[in-house]
């Protein structure tokens, strides 16, 4: 029955049907074969409404609208200056200030494409003008965007954390190390490219020196409030003060509160449009959501979980090979589905399996989500890449070949986390 099932997910995948209408598909599809299982259509109805009914699933839909107006606002822009301003005479300076404010705007939107959009929109150009390779410059923004579901706010951490039961918070803090650790791998990328293949230092020190012109005082006093976007989001929910949900909405308030009153670059219609633009994004997602807690619930009733964790455990594999294979796995699987999706249907199989080997649950969700994000930037799926792609014009397949090398420091990053779970949970 189980291989039944998988078999039938991966054709539907194959055919291109759209991913939540393939798990409500599969998820009736035991009671069609065998009427004595007890998944009919009220039953996945009821479980993937049942599904939707988590406090922590409200936060998703608030750091969606949240990242959607501070990148209306432009306040990825005054992020750069910052770093540029600090960073830019070094080599390869101007490339890690793009990376830097990756790792600081993921901690506004939580989303790896609206990372990607919301930096890549400015810096993109800033970096071509300046001599860089519009390709690098797509691909570094690209694979750099990656890091907007691994710094908290994380919607994917979300996703995991209601499917396994941990803690959003935990997972939140658990973050942060990583996200810095994959942080240090790519500038160190930056660096190692830079210095090969050179820089135009002309250009970069007059773009430099205009920003050094203003003062530090005034470039902070202008960024300040940018600046202080994920201090207030991500301090609530560590401080205790606020949970994740309510955090979300602060960022929302907080946002719109800069973007009409503060730096004043949006107004009421800009504000119309970008909760449209959140409206459809969520939409997607939540009737996804639905239908994974349903497809879940199947799999349960099944006792799916149990029957991978003992055909797995019958392989006599030990704890580096099997976190070896899943991790190539995980890496396919990133390669030609979403990440949300990804996470509700295979944290429930994947789970028991790593926990009967002695693997923390949210040592393995930094790894589950981790290997995810680099899906983001390879293709079929990719949707950094094209996201990229629409921002200059680049094929995808282009920017995914100039994107390599860097991807293979991200897949570095990835087996240390792997394989030193310090990282992962020294701070929770």
């Amino acid at each position: 029955m189980l291989g039944g099932i998988m078999a039938v997910l991966f054709i539907l995948l194959i055919l291109g049907m759209p991913i939540g209408l393939i798990l409500l598909c599969v998820s009736l599809f035991p009671a069609m074969i065998d009427p004595s299982v007890p998944a009919n259509f009220a039953f996945v109805v009821r479980q993937a409404l049942g599904g939707l009914e988590s406090t922590p699933l409200l936060a998703v839909p608030m750091f969606i609208l949240s990242g959607v107006i501070m990148a209306k606002g432009g306040i990825s822009k005054k992020i750069f200056d910052v770093f540029a301003y600090f960073l830019g005479k070094v080599t390869s300076g101007l490339p890690a200030a793009v990376i830097v404010t990756c790792l600081f705007y993921g901690a506004i939107s939580g989303s790896a494409p609206a990372t990607t959009a919301a930096v890549g929109t400015m810096t993109i150009p800033i970096l071509v003008s300046l001599g860089y390779d519009l390709t690098f410059a797509a691909s570094l923004v690209a694979i750099a965007g990656g890091l907007g579901v691994i710094i908290p706010p994380s919607i994917p951490f979300i996703m995991y954390a209601n499917s396994s039961g941990e803690s959003v918070g935990k997972m939140f803090i658990s973050g942060i190390v990583p996200g810095l650790l994959i942080g240090a791998f790519l500038m160190l990328y930056a660096y190692i490219y830079c210095k090969v293949r050179g820089e135009d230092k002309e250009k970069i020190k007059k773009e430099v020196d205009s920003l050094r012109a203003k003062g530090l005082g005034k470039l902070l006093k202008e960024s300040f409030w940018a600046l202080m976007s994920p201090v207030i989001i991500l301090g609530g929910i560590y401080s205790g003060v606020t949970t994740p949900t309510e955090a979300a909405v602060i960022s929302v308030v907080y946002s719109l509160i800069i973007g009409l009153f503060v730096y004043k670059t949006m107004n009421f219609k800009d504000c119309v449009e970008a909760f449209r633009e959140a409206v459809r994004t969520y939409s997607t997602i939540i009737f996804i959501i639905a239908a994974a807690a349903a497809f879940g619930r199947v799999l349960a009733i099944l006792q799916a979980p149990q029957m991978v964790a003992t055909w797995v455990g019958g392989l006599g594999l030990n704890k580096v090979l099997l976190l070896i294979c899943i991790n190539i796995f995980l890496l396919f699987v990133g390669m030609i589905m979403d990440t949300s999706p990804a996470i509700l249907i295979l944290t429930p199989i994947l789970l028991p399996i790593v926990q009967a080997v002695g693997v923390h649950p949210i040592h393995f969700g930094i790894i589950m989500v981790v290997n995810l994000a680099i899906g983001f930037v390879t293709p079929p799926v990719g949707v950094n890449l094209y996201v990229a792609s629409t921002l200059t014009g680049v094929p995808p397949m282009e920017i995914a070949r100039k994107a390599l090398p860097a991807i293979g420091m991200f897949g570095l990053a990835l087996l240390v986390l792997t394989f030193v779970p310090f990282f992962s949970l020294v701070m929770i």
